[in-house]
């Protein structure tokens, strides 16, 4: 397709028109990074924009593209777009997250919109009288109106949704996405699994139910979706540690999960997913990476992060002085072959 983009430069205006990959729809697995920054700051709401948090640019786009992804997951809070739910959407944050659109449109990736909030929204879990399952609907609706074309977004309805317990998230999310549906949308909508997502309590029930049952007959109509999994490698799982557990127990933790999804037909995404770049969790990284590759469960993964303001993370993928970070010649090996985009 060609998008016609129209740009102002004093009194002149210039017209750049360019072919466009409708990266989010053409079925290539899915290969990126977290670009964080517009999450930042959940305890300063709304909070000042280039202050408490930053929104990814053009630059740093193709600066990854030039890598080898072709996917982009946006995180952003739900009470910056949304200050009171139910209400109308804020039309500067909103904006904000279409600049980020447009530049990932502009170069033929996909941008993934992630509502970064837990299962909560100002402390308040979703299913509680503050907020009840039809909030959540509520705004995915609206970014809808905002974001028609499915071509370079793909939506993603919650991340890590741990203040509430995972049945309850499974109708919500299953409600969310059938209402979507309803309303036409045709864009890939990841569903993440409940609590912190994570593929290596896939299994475990958090009293009642776990995700492995919780999601067994989720659907969707449009059969455009994919079950959303985290992993870390540090010895709790959290990714808060700079030791990482032996990669043979990574191994298996993917394996089993993709064995879920192929049991079930379903089609993961490897959401978040990062280490130090010490030689112990680089190890670890390459048995992910290694069970991601040519496994078709996997529809694509986006590692986290990177970002302008993640200064000494240790996860992080930014290049700096030093060029590129010891985690992407790593993660190269899970790219798509170039002959493949």
């Amino acid at each position: 397709m060609i998008k016609c983009l129209f740009s102002a430069a004093a009194l002149a205006f210039t017209l750049m028109c360019q072919p466009v990959l409708a990266a989010c729809l053409d079925g290539k697995p899915l290969a990126g990074v977290n670009l964080s920054g517009a999450e930042f700051a959940a305890e300063k709401l709304p909070g000042k924009v280039f202050t408490d948090y930053v929104y990814p640019d053009l630059d740093e786009m193709r600066l990854f593209q030039a890598m080898g992804m072709n996917t982009f997951r946006l995180p952003f809070l739900w009470e910056r777009v949304q200050p009171q739910l139910f209400g109308e959407l804020d039309q500067a944050e909103l904006q904000r997250i279409k600049d980020s659109v447009a530049a990932a449109s502009s170069i033929g990736v996909c941008l993934i919109l992630d509502v970064h909030n837990y299962g909560q929204y100002r402390g308040k879990p979703i299913g509680s009288p503050q907020v009840p399952r039809a909030a959540l609907v509520d705004l995915w609706q609206r970014l809808l109106a905002n974001f028609r074309d499915p071509a370079n977004v793909a939506f993603d309805l919650m991340n890590e949704p741990a203040k509430l317990p995972t049945a309850e998230w499974a109708a919500t999310a299953q409600e969310t996405l059938s209402a979507l549906r309803r309303k036409g949308s045709r864009h890939l909508i990841m569903v993440p699994g409940g609590g912190w997502s994570g593929a290596h309590s896939w299994y475990a029930k958090d009293g009642v139910v776990s995700n492995a049952d919780a999601f067994r007959f989720f659907h969707d109509p449009a059969d455009n979706y994919m079950i959303e999994v985290h992993q870390y490698a540090d010895a709790n799982f959290s990714g808060t540690g700079n030791d990482c557990v032996e990669p043979a127990r990574l191994s298996a933790i993917m394996a089993n999960v993709a064995l879920w999804a192929t049991s079930t037909r379903r089609r993961l995404f490897l959401g978040e997913f990062g280490v130090p770049a010490n030689q112990q969790c680089l190890a670890a990284l390459s048995a992910m990476v290694d069970a991601i590759k040519g496994n078709p469960a996997w529809g694509g993964w986006t590692y986290w992060a990177a970002g302008q303001w993640l200064g000494t993370y240790p996860f992080s993928l930014q290049p700096d002085g030093g060029g590129e970070r010891p985690q992407m010649s790593i993660l190269k090996n899970a790219m798509p072959s170039k002959d493949k985009q």
